[in-house]
């Protein structure tokens, strides 16, 4: 399980070999064993003891801004595999070989979001004929994707232009599906301009911080990207890799917004945009967790569905090194 801190005034420390959580007179214990990684924001307060029992139990600590961003990490101090996978992943950013993957990993993106339009609209159907066109395009424009040859850098920019272009009939669609209060203009971060897109945002944070972890078990370095490069001295990797699954945090959201379970004191107007509070965040982290532990059948095993990321990074470490033959 994901241990989350996200309530000011909560304070994490070690007591008997155990971690104790306080907020105000409340306390709680808890078994390292259970605990697979801690995540704080807000005004949380964890000791140094407590760290220290996390790093002995190979419990990483990732820490969120107020808009759900990763900014920091504390992480046990060894490499997840053999450097070679590394030099491996070195070598194709190097000799600009990364088309064939990028294009993969945003293809299964695009599958995901024309699929949970499906979905959503075979439950509409008084609606669905409105919306064939819109699928139509998607379609094509992800065709005319799938078609792009040659290295990335000189497709690069048809690229995320052709994905951008999916994106923004995508968010449409989703926007048209929600009850008209909170109907949105596309996508829009730091600060979000609406509340949809901000509980996305925090969402994404959360799942940015379970790629990373994800790709560093696996021996892949989050800074070595392939689209995103690494000029922007950020994790180029995890933007590359997270896009197949962003849909984990889309459904939630949705769900969430379409069943009328938002309510306006989860966030706050602030200055250019909407921010998720205390109170929003105390209301969703729960709900994004549940959707992520949904057990499915993938890859013929029973696992949760956050667990893809896990695997998914195996296989392609595996195949950087030879030994998949496909990843």
């Amino acid at each position: 399980m994901e241990l989350y801190l996200n309530t000011y005034g909560t304070y994490l420390h070690k007591r008997n070999e155990m971690f104790e959580i306080r907020i105000e007179e409340e306390k709680k214990r808890i078994s390292p064993k259970r605990i697979s990684s801690i995540i704080i924001s807000n005004a949380a307060q964890i000791t140094t003891d407590a760290i220290e029992l996390a790093l002995e139990h190979n419990i990483d600590i990732l820490f969120l801004n107020k808009f759900g961003d990763p900014y920091g990490r504390i992480w046990f101090p060894k490499l997840g595999s053999t450097t070679y996978i590394r030099r491996r992943l070195l070598e194709i950013h190097e000799h600009d070989e990364g088309l064939i993957y990028v294009k993969h990993w945003i293809n299964r993106k695009i599958h995901n979001q024309i699929e949970f339009i499906k979905l959503l609209l075979t439950k509409r159907p008084d609606v669905q004929p409105h919306y064939t066109q819109t699928l139509e395009k998607m379609e094509a424009l992800r065709t005319k994707l799938a078609s792009l040859s040659g290295s990335l850098n000189d497709n690069a920019a048809t690229l995320m232009g052709l994905e951008g272009m999916i994106s923004k009939c995508y968010f449409a669609t989703l926007s048209q599906l929600i009850p008209s209060t909170y109907h949105f203009a596309g996508r829009s971060s730091r600060p979000a301009k609406d509340p949809f897109n901000a509980f996305l945002n925090y969402g994404y944070g959360v799942l940015y911080g379970k790629v990373e972890r994800a790709l560093i078990i696996a021996g892949l370095d989050p800074y070595i990207g392939l689209l995103h490069t690494d000029n922007y001295n950020k994790k180029s990797l995890v933007f590359d890799y997270i896009e197949p699954y962003r849909i984990f945090v889309d459904k939630t959201v949705f769900y969430l917004f379409s069943r009328r379970r938002i309510k306006p004191d989860f966030y706050d107007e602030i200055q250019k945009g909407v921010l998720l509070n205390e109170a929003g965040k105390k209301f969703f982290v729960p709900e994004l967790i549940a959707g992520f532990d949904t057990v499915i059948r993938y890859k013929n095993k029973n696992m949760k569905q956050i667990n893809q990321i896990q695997a998914d990074a195996h296989a392609f470490a595996n195949f950087l090194i030879g030994k998949r033959s496909n990843f």
